[in-house]
């Protein structure tokens, strides 16, 4: 693809993809391992082993060693024991639920209510939609005969080979998502609390389509991403979070058209999906919401303080309940929200859409009053665009793993009665601190990252925003930054930011 000025830009940037072992220490030390940096040849794309390709089968291998980490219970430990599947850290929802949730006996989620001896109190499927419908299709996959344990290992291995399929759409998006950087798909499929977590929940499938809804619109297809988008929030709830930045950026360079267009897919999508669930006919023929499809918010809304949140921690040491927990993080998420929009439209140069958005999905997950270990999912590959370097994935990623290891003891601990085997509580609150610690200070160098613009990995190269579709390359047209006047032709522009003129006729920085 050529033009009258040469090479079409994209053309250029997909034949000289980013090497990581050129400008990443941590990845050119680690690629010792499997003999020396990246070459030439590798880098190319005209052999089979093209970026994608190796990053899709590395997604696979890891994943299979998750699974493998997972056999200690799949082999008794869910089944048989107290603190088994604690001790060795090996816990996953899929197998309890299996029965729990009335999938081994054919209940229809939202539409049956679970019988009392099955699930407690738990009367519907506490999931979103979509996911529930995830679930089903397992079960329907599931075979019934055998032994209600024989059953269970095979959902889980059913769900677990859908899962796959998710952790590789997950990889392969984030790897095109940035045209000159494939390899830091690498950061996704080496991910050790990625491979750990994967198969612990059904998280994945919303992660899927929230990257894929990423991908589309770095391609400039607003309503496509819409709609993917609309998806992931009917399979889980945190997608809705990118409809923030998006609107920010679209402020920022005046989009609006793609916003409208983005909203509209994503409302419909999600209508599409729960409408025919959320819906029936009363008695006297009139429509009222269901009940099981309630079940998810309500069960949102009710949730007490619960693991890994600091919350908790509070809880614990104070001795009080915190019965309004739910007011707290919500003020205290929106405080971090407007702080996000200041830094949006204050920045120098206007953020990149992966970093609002690993900010503001991180921002949730500090302020909620749960965290659970799969939560770490979310972050992934929002980590992996917007903060592209192995140093500080991998201390962000270190205290995940202790974090994952901190709940499994823990719960043993919990669960052993007066043998106390496992983490007492101070330790697990520890582990909460430093999963806290870990997540604020990749925070803080995605802020860093934002009003310092020359410290980005990105757009070191030049690029504005690989990943920002309509906003990539578009000039500021509104910020609230004040304007830096030029008063001479030597005046440097300080963080390496591009003269723009303003509105009332100032110089600012774009």
């Amino acid at each position: 693809m050529t033009s009258a000025h040469g090479p079409h830009p994209r053309a250029t940037a997909a034949r000289n993809p980013v090497r990581p072992t050129a400008e990443d220490e941590v990845a050119a030390a680690g690629s010792e391992l499997i003999g020396g940096p990246v070459g030439r040849r590798a880098l190319s794309g005209v052999n089979w082993w093209t970026p994608v390709r190796i990053i899709a089968l590395v997604t696979i291998g890891m994943f299979a060693l998750g699974m493998a980490q997972k056999v200690p219970c799949y082999d008794g430990g869910w089944f048989f024991g107290t603190t088994t599947q604690y001790t060795r850290a090996c816990y996953s929802d899929i197998p309890h639920l299996y029965a729990g949730r009335g999938f081994s006996i054919d209940l229809v989620p939202y539409f049956d209510r679970i019988p009392q001896d099955v699930a407690g109190s738990m009367e519907y499927l506490e999931y979103p939609v979509l996911t529930g419908l995830f679930m089903e299709v397992a079960s329907w996959l599931t075979p019934h005969d055998g032994s209600d344990q024989h059953r269970a290992q095979i959902y889980w291995l059913v769900n677990s080979g859908m899962l796959m399929v998710c952790a590789v759409v997950i990889a392969v998006c984030v790897t095109r998502t940035h045209r000159r950087r494939p390899w830091d798909g690498l950061l996704v499929a080496l991910a050790p609390a990625f491979a750990l977590t994967a198969t612990v929940n059904w998280d994945l499938f919303a992660v899927a389509l929230t990257a894929a809804s990423l991908l589309a619109w770095s391609r400039s297809r607003p309503l496509a991403a819409g709609v993917l988008l609309g998806l992931a929030t009917a399979a889980k709830l945190y997608p809705v979070l990118l409809i923030g930045p998006l609107l920010l950026l679209c402020l920022r360079a005046r989009r609006w058209r793609a916003w409208w267009s983005a909203i509209a897919g994503a409302a419909a999508a999600w209508l599409v999906v729960n409408l025919p669930v959320m819906l029936t006919q009363d008695q006297q023929g009139d429509l009222e919401i269901r009940e099981g499809w309630t079940k998810f918010y309500t069960f949102s809304q009710e949730r007490p303080v619960d693991f890994g949140s600091v919350w908790l921690i509070v809880s614990q040491r104070s001795g009080n309940p915190l019965d309004d927990a739910n007011t707290y993080a919500t003020l205290l998420m929106l405080l971090a929200c407007i702080g996000i929009g200041a830094l949006a439209l204050c920045a120098p140069r206007r953020p990149r859409l992966a970093q609002l958005a690993f900010l503001v999905v991180a921002a949730f997950i500090v302020t909620n009053k749960v965290y659970s270990p799969q939560y770490v999912l979310w972050l992934v590959p929002l980590a992996a665009l917007a903060r592209p370097r192995w140093r500080d994935f991998l201390i962000w990623q270190a205290g995940e793993l202790l974090y994952f290891l901190g709940v499994w003891m823990y719960l043993a601990y919990t669960h052993s009665g007066d043998k106390h085997h496992g983490l007492p509580t101070e330790g697990y609150q520890l582990a909460i601190v430093l999963h806290l610690l870990g997540t604020l200070y990749l925070c803080a160098v995605v802020v860093r990252d934002v009003l310092l613009p020359e410290y980005d990995p990105v757009r070191r190269d030049g690029s504005d925003d690989p990943s920002g579709g309509v906003f990539d390359g578009a000039p500021d047209a509104f910020t609230l930054r004040r304007p830096v006047v030029k008063h001479g032709p030597g005046d440097a522009y300080p963080h390496g930011g591009r003269a723009g003129r303003g509105a009332h006729g100032g110089t600012y920085l774009e």
